[in-house]
């Protein structure tokens, strides 16, 4: 070999190591970046003549096994959906109170059960008669704070997804920016993989917001659907706008925006991720536990007043009145407004008197007659209609209690409330109470096992993809006694070339 050659193949295999120890920065630095996977520098043997000539570096590129991949960014949806809806619920679960809490409905019922029975055993006590009023007042209050964490989370999802189709919109363009760069330095030869890990972040990040499926095309692209919705890359934005969201607001077209593309309503469409989760509880979970707790409000107010006690009433300190179309048209959002009648806190003894005469029909109450001021001190009448009827599974003996509404409910008509028609308001509060804590319950149970998926394809994506310290420590010891190695070889080059000239040069 020739010193000349000598000298080029050394000088190129410093440069091609300057090179890779150039990437092995850039990969120790970016040990720490979401998504990013590590780098590696291509190198070809060259020859001539048989002779070999050194290396040269090839292109950039990375190791990632894309089928995992997709698995990990599809776990990532499904455990950013759950995290959302376990969130929203677990607020809710806090307000509710656990069953037999002592401070949840059917406690607070029970409560009100216990003051009647109390009264019972002297209906004279003005401070029994007081007591009374307490209770209820009590678990109007617990209707109250139930109803408005329910429509205050309803109303934190709707701001949550216009926030989402922002970050959905600006999140898509970033990938398609890099998707165009992609394609274009494939096409030319060049190193995708910086771009690759950009566009791999961008995509973790869509694969929080929706239930993303990422397809990746010969030209270095990606296709991008969520369920049957292709995924616009190319500029083109979903659109929603800001609202106030109330108790008779639903969706599609009661008030509810919706997220369009191109002019369609997509909302449907949306699933999975932080931002499917936000429509579903908006638009169904939260929508039935407000149906579910209105029904309750209306059912306990309706059933005292029937009896002759208008204990619980609305502002105006009316009961509002069913059989509407939907069904609960004439009590939406009625469980942020139950109250105690004013009459009766003004009056505590109407909870022994009663408030309002009943006619009496054969399939409903029997006739009744409050009593009147001055009446019987010990007059017990009310409240043994109370016990027996406005608390039981019949209004007058023989007769049930016409059901509370389970289907056809909310502001559409089109929710059920997920249990069977309770037979008294002991069983209907204990039901709603179970169904948002068991819905919440499920929610929070899945989570803990999908949790454990994500974590198990996280790692093994990671195990072959992911930046090692120690790998690459290990190759920049390698790296430096390659550089040492060659640099010998340029200084012993060097000096034959000098002994060289000093013999040849007089």
């Amino acid at each position: 070999m020739s010193l000349s050659l000598g000298f080029a193949i050394a000088g190129s295999e410093i440069g091609n190591i300057n090179a890779q120890f150039a990437l092995l920065g850039h990969n120790v630095a970016n040990a720490g970046t979401p998504a990013y996977s590590v780098e590696s520098l291509d190198q070809q043997s060259v020859t001539a003549g048989g002779v070999g000539l050194g290396a040269r570096n090839g292109v950039v590129g990375r190791s990632i096994d894309a089928t995992l991949q997709s698995g990990v960014f599809a776990q990532n949806g499904t455990v950013a959906s759950l995290q959302t809806t376990t969130t929203a619920l677990q607020q809710i679960d806090a307000v509710q109170g656990a069953p037999g809490s002592g401070t949840d409905l059917a406690s607070r019922l029970g409560a009100l059960q216990n003051q009647f029975t109390a009264l019972e055993a002297d209906p004279s006590s003005a401070s029994q008669q007081s007591a009374v009023v307490v209770a209820a007042q009590n678990i109007a209050g617990q209707i109250n704070a139930v109803g408005n964490a329910v429509q205050g989370a309803r109303q934190a999802a709707q701001d949550a997804i216009v926030a989402g189709v922002q970050t959905l919109n600006t999140t898509l363009a970033q990938i398609g920016g890099l998707d165009r760069q992609i394609v274009t330095a494939q096409a030319s030869g060049q190193s995708t993989a910086d771009l690759r890990n950009q566009r791999d972040a961008a995509l973790t990040t869509l694969s929080g917001l929706l239930s993303v499926q990422v397809l990746n095309q010969p030209d270095g692209s990606v296709l991008l659907a969520d369920g049957g919705l292709v995924l616009p890359t190319d500029g083109t934005a979903f659109a929603t706008t800001a609202a106030t969201i109330g108790a008779a607001s639903y969706a599609p077209g009661g008030g509810v925006p919706a997220i369009t593309l191109g002019g369609n309503d997509v909302t449907a469409q949306l699933q999975g991720g932080s931002l499917g989760a936000q429509i579903a509880l908006r638009d169904r979970t939260l929508p039935t536990l407000q149906a579910n707790i209105d029904e309750f409000a209306q059912t306990l107010s309706s059933r005292f007043a029937a009896q002759g006690l208008t204990l619980f009433t609305d502002a105006s300190g009316a009961v509002p009145a069913g059989g509407g179309v939907p069904v609960q048209a004439g009590y939406l959002g009625y469980a942020s407004e139950i109250q105690v009648n004013p009459a009766v806190l003004a009056t505590p003894a109407l909870v022994r008197d009663g408030t309002n005469a009943v006619a009496g029909s054969a399939g409903g109450a029997s006739a009744f007659t409050p009593n009147p001021p001055g009446g019987p001190a010990g007059f017990n009448t009310m409240i043994t209609r109370v016990l027996d009827f406005a608390l039981g599974a019949q209004v007058q003996p023989g007769v049930a209690q016409p059901p509370p509404a389970v289907t056809g409910l909310g502001a559409s008509g089109t929710l059920a409330a997920g249990f069977a028609a309770p037979a008294d308001l002991a069983a209907q509060a204990s039901a709603v109470v179970a169904q948002e804590a068991a819905t919440s319950s499920a929610a929070t149970g899945q989570l803990t096992s999908e949790q454990g998926v994500q974590q198990a394809l996280q790692g093994r994506l990671s195990s072959g993809s992911a930046v090692s310290i120690d790998a690459e420590m290990s190759t920049m010891i390698q790296l430096q006694n390659a550089y040492d190695a060659n640099a010998k070889v340029l200084t012993a080059a060097q000096a034959m070339w000098q002994q060289l000239d000093q013999a040849v040069l007089p």
